[in-house]
């Protein structure tokens, strides 16, 4: 119950925020998204090289820095043109390009039938660069938390596709 005696709701599900464009200020997008399941098939090359495809392909929002992790991914982005399609609709689409390349090649063992995208994901504007240094510095870091590797750079699977500058 809150304070109203109302029973708390629960949000099961993110709300996913318009980009907020502020005069002058870049628009940066931290972004998480996960396998489904949770499932550790996603810190492979051929799905690295899928979501690198999906990502070009999927061109009307810009990816900076990512990290991709057995059963999840983190990246950055921004919008790449002045009217630029709803994030939501862009993480779609690009998940739906690399769902198509994986299954096709196969990857993960994952079969035609079973998803490979947990169905949301989760997202935060950044609002200022100190923000975006801390956020990336803890990404980089995941495979080092997780005992994947000693040092960030040890981990194959990351890297920065366009300079997003704030």
């Amino acid at each position: 119950m809150n304070e109203n005696g109302n029973p708390d709701r629960v949000r099961h599900f993110p709300a996913h925020q318009p980009a907020v464009e502020t005069f002058n200020r870049s628009v940066i997008i931290f972004l998480t998204v996960c396998a489904a399941d949770r499932k550790p098939i996603l810190a492979k090359d051929r799905v690295q090289k899928a979501l690198l495809d999906a990502w070009e392909t999927a061109d009307q929002w810009r990816v900076g820095r990512y990290v991709i992790m057995p059963d999840h991914l983190h990246l950055f982005c921004s919008p790449a043109v002045r009217e630029y399609p709803a994030l939501k609709d862009w993480v779609k689409y690009w998940k739906s390009t690399a769902s198509r390349i994986l299954i096709e090649s196969g990857a993960g063992g994952t079969a035609p039938s079973s998803p490979i995208w947990q169905r949301d994901f989760w997202d935060t504007q950044l609002r200022t660069h100190e923000s975006y240094s801390e956020k990336w510095e803890y990404v980089r870091r995941n495979p080092v938390r997780a005992g994947l590797v000693a040092c960030p750079e040890e981990w194959l699977f990351q890297g920065e596709i366009h300079s997003l500058r704030w």
